[in-house]
C-alpha cells in the first residue's frame, strides 16, 4: 500500500509517496523550500506542487510543526501564525481534492519509528524526543499515539526544558557537545521521573553523532537513536493517513 507523506519544516516542505509495507520512500523525495513568510496559503500551493510533480492521486498525511486537534491547528512553531485556529485537514482536503490527514511533526516521527524504526514491536511506553530549533516530543504506549505531548515546554530550572537543551544551543552557543549532552540527560532524568518510559528514542539532526555523547545518559530507560532520521516525518504523515488518523 502506498500513501503519500508532506513535512512541512521551518525551512523545507518535503514530500514523497511511502511503501507502507516497508516504510520506504518510493521514488525521489521532493523538497520546495518553505515560502516566506509560510502562510497557510503559501504552503498549501507548495504541497500542491509536490503532490502534483508525482501525479498523486489518493490520501496525503501532512504534518504541521505545532499541536492539531481534530484537524485544526491550535499551536505554530517556525510557520506563520495564521495557522492558528485553521481547519488545515478540510482545507488542504478541498484544494488538493483528495482526503487529507494534518498531525504535528513530532508525532508523525513517534509514529514511523515505531511501526518502522527504532520503536519498532517495542512494548510499554516509548517516548521520542526530537532535538533541533527546540524539543519535540511523542508519546506511544504499546504502540498507540498519546498525542500533542509538549515535553519540551515542561518547566525546568525556571525556564522551558528546550531553552536548557535544545539541540540549537550546540551551534548557537558554541556549547562543547559533551557539556550539551550533559544538559539533555538532566532533562531525560526529569522526564523519566515524571513517566517512566520504557524507551527513549532520541530524534533530531543532531542522533547522527549519538554515539559520540551517548555516555553522558543515566536514565534507567534505554535510549536509542531514531532510525529513520529525516524520513520520519513523511514515513508518519503517510502512516497516519493510512490508519485514518488525526493524531496531534
Amino acid at each position: 500500500m502506498q500513501v503519500f507523506g508532506i513535512d512541512i519544516g521551518g525551512t523545507g516542505v518535503k514530500g514523497a509517496p511511502v511503501d507502507l509495507t516497508t516504510g520506504t520512500l518510493v521514488g525521489k523525495r521532493t523538497r520546495i523550500p518553505t515560502p516566506q513568510p509560510s502562510t497557510p496559503a503559501a504552503v498549501t500551493e507548495t504541497i500542491a506542487e509536490i503532490v502534483a510533480r508525482h501525479g498523486w492521486h489518493g490520501p496525503i498525511g501532512v504534518t504541521v510543526p505545532g499541536v492539531v486537534q481534530n484537524g485544526i491547528v491550535e499551536t505554530a512553531a517556525n510557520i506563520d501564525a495564521g495557522w492558528v485556529g485553521l481547519d488545515a485537514a478540510a482545507a488542504l482536503s478541498d484544494r488538493l481534492e483528495m482526503r487529507v490527514t494534518v498531525l504535528n511533526d513530532a508525532d508523525a516521527a513517534g509514529l514511523a519509528e515505531a511501526r518502522f524504526g527504532a520503536a519498532r514491536d517495542e512494548s510499554g511506553v516509548v517516548i521520542l524526543l526530537t532535538f533541533g530549533t527546540g524539543i519535540g516530543s511523542a508519546y506511544l504506549y504499546e504502540g498507540r499515539l498519546i498525542p500533542n505531548t509538549e515535553l519540551g515546554h515542561l518547566r525546568f530550572k525556571g525556564q522551558k526544558a528546550e531553552q536548557y537543551a535544545a539541540g540549537r544551543l550546540v551551534k548557537r552557543d558554541e556549547m562543547e557537545i559533551d557539556w550539551w549532552a550533559e544538559r539533555v540527560d538532566e532533562v531525560l532524568v526529569y522526564i523519566e521521573e515524571l513517566f517512566w518510559p520504557d524507551l527513549f528514542v532520541f530524534g533530531g539532526g543532531i542522533s547522527k553523532r549519538f554515539e559520540t555523547y551517548s555516555h553522558h545518559f543515566s536514565t534507567r530507560a534505554r535510549i536509542v537513536p531514531a532510525a529513520l532520521r529525516n524520513k520520519a516525518g513523511i514515513v508518519g504523515a503517510a502512516y497516519a493517513a493510512s490508519i485514518g488518523a488525526e493524531h496531534g
